[in-house]
């Protein structure tokens, strides 16, 4: 058919084994009594055995999920179960984020072991959500799952909801909504503008019915994540799949974006795989969450894996090594053989008065102001957005407002290439107890333009940190990784601010619950860099 060689040359994969694949639609398939998920089940129709992989999906069974997780590996000689979960798109019961996923994925997984067809040898596959139930199932499958291809996935959600003690409120609020709304009509779903009702109301209070003022009415999924704050809250215990993740067995793929919203806990998931030592493959590109240009290299990535572990034979020549990354600035793929590749050393780059960026470390000077408001709280501009907006952004605006602190170095001579985590550490005095401090690495271009390259924020409060006789906070920030090639010419900068709103909730500061909040207090803040208060960010440099 034509789609599939158009499709085929997009993606840049090999040519079908078999065009001829045979759907069978909208099977019942029974997770517990009374409730069936509906799923689609695409066959090859040359000579098998084949093996299976299975795709579940809450978004549907249809459209590019039926065709490129469905067909076109069909079209490569495997089974492709594509399955509604629970609650969505008619599959019985109630739609709770992540709630079923063990239970469902293990008893569709027994329904395969009895099904004619099914030889033994079963994968999973997708992003995102779809990956997040492969991690509920994968230690607890037995030894019919032989591969897991987990893109820009999560193994602990709440992890990702209440990092560093903040919430992650753009993304929450407009994934829920969106899966609210899905099975909506077209015209209603457009009609509905639901970005820009979010964009309206996102500094409205409280944010408990922050859900009623972007669709009109409750969300269920919305109101379980405000009015459970917290990492610890042990509603999201049975939900934290990555305690489990050194149990698994089959090998595991792992496709992210160094924008994307989940790649702190996929290279933690790999620590531990590779401690544990299983078998996987590591490959990050230049993407945010649900940038276009992933998907094609997801699914290529996914079909090679699924060559050399589930198929019989194995097809196709190994790669050249466990891990490749995409090199921003340098804009080139590389082969490591670990991440962070072997060889890299820290370089800390102090923060000076004068917004001045140095290796040396700091004299003796008076810190530097700002005052934080939340009520205009400070923007994000690009970064680990759900939405298109997300990834590399000029940064112009945001360092021309007050409440943001820029330190510059000078213009490099040499290249300086990052590989590998990076880290701050802000000393910083504050009128208030509960504050934020966001911290972001950017690229200066040779005509001055600023670019994010990574960047992450740290809540302080009561409990969280203990506050020292002088008042002064050494406030630990963990940025998301990088690969980065600052080239020769550029200058490397630093952000500092107290807000990166909506991307993380903004601080009211005064400590009141996440859900019912409305009160707000001005932060003055001051940020210290003299000797016994050395405020510097930490760069992994390759060799």
């Amino acid at each position: 058919m034509l789609l599939s060689r158009l499709a085929q040359r997009w993606l840049r994969v090999g040519p079908p084994i078999d065009r001829h694949v045979t759907v069978e639609r909208d099977i019942a398939v029974p997770v517990e009594a009374g409730v069936a998920l509906l799923t689609d089940l695409y066959h090859p129709s040359g000579d098998g055995p084949h093996p299976t992989v299975l795709v579940r999906c809450p978004y549907g069974r249809r459209g590019p999920v039926g065709f490129f997780l469905g067909r076109i590996f069909a079209e490569r000689g495997t089974h492709a179960v594509i399955q509604s979960c629970r609650g969505t798109f008619g599959s019985g019961g109630t739609f709770v984020p992540n709630r079923h996923e063990r239970a469902d994925g293990l008893a569709t997984i027994a329904w395969l072991e009895t099904q004619p067809w099914f030889d033994g040898r079963l994968a999973m596959n997708g992003p995102s959500y779809l990956g997040s139930v492969q991690w509920a199932v994968a230690d607890a499958a037995g030894p019919v799952l032989k591969a897991c291809c987990t893109d820009v996935a999560y193994s602990n959600l709440a992890a990702h909801w209440y990092a560093s003690g903040s919430f992650s409120l753009g993304d929450a609020i407009e994934w829920t909504t969106s899966v609210h709304v899905q099975e909506r009509s077209l015209l209603r779903r457009l009609t509905g503008q639901r970005l820009r009702r979010i964009d309206r109301a996102i500094n409205t209070l409280p944010l408990v019915d922050l859900d009623e003022r972007v669709v009109g009415e409750v969300v269920p999924q919305w109101r379980e994540i405000v009015e459970h704050p917290g990492c610890d809250d042990p509603h999201w215990a049975p939900l934290d799949y990555s305690r489990s993740v050194g149990q698994v067995k089959a090998a595991v793929l792992q496709v992210g974006g160094w924008y994307d919203l989940f790649l702190p806990q996929q290279l933690a998931d790999r620590a531990t795989l590779v401690a544990a030592g299983r078998p996987s493959r590591l490959v990050i590109g230049p993407w945010t969450h649900i940038a276009p240009g992933g998907f094609a290299p997801q699914i290529r990535e996914a079909l090679h894996f699924l060559d050399r572990h589930v198929h019989e034979p194995p097809r196709g020549e190994a790669p050249a090594s466990p891990v490749r990354v995409y090199v921003m600035g340098a804009n080139e793929w590389r082969d490591l053989p670990d991440w962070p590749p072997p060889g890299v050393t820290e370089q800390r780059w102090h923060l000076h008065p004068a917004g001045r960026l140095a290796l040396e470390p700091p004299t003796a000077s008076d810190p530097d102001r700002y005052t934080y408001d939340p009520t205009d709280p400070t923007p994000i501009v690009g970064g680990t957005l759900l939405r298109r907006t997300g990834g590399r952004r000029p940064q112009a605006r945001t360092e021309a407002r007050p409440d943001v602190l820029v330190y510059t170095s000078e213009v490099l001579r040499d290249d300086l290439e990052v590989l590998g985590p990076v880290r701050a550490t802000v000393h910083v005095t504050s009128d208030l107890e509960h504050f934020d401090v966001f911290v972001r690495l950017c690229d200066v271009d040779a005509r001055g333009r600023s670019f994010n390259v990574c960047d992450g924020l740290q809540r302080v409060e009561p409990g969280r940190f203990r506050r020292p006789p002088d008042g002064m906070w050494a406030v630990p920030v963990s940025l998301w990784p990088a690969a980065q090639r600052f080239a020769a010419g550029h200058r490397v900068r630093v952000q500092v601010a107290s807000a990166a709103h909506p991307r993380f909730n903004r601080n009211l500061g005064t400590g009141d619950p996440l859900p019912t909040a409305t009160a707000h207090r001005v932060a003055h803040q001051a940020l210290h860099h003299d000797p016994d208060h050395p405020s510097s960010v930490v760069l992994s440099v390759g060799p």
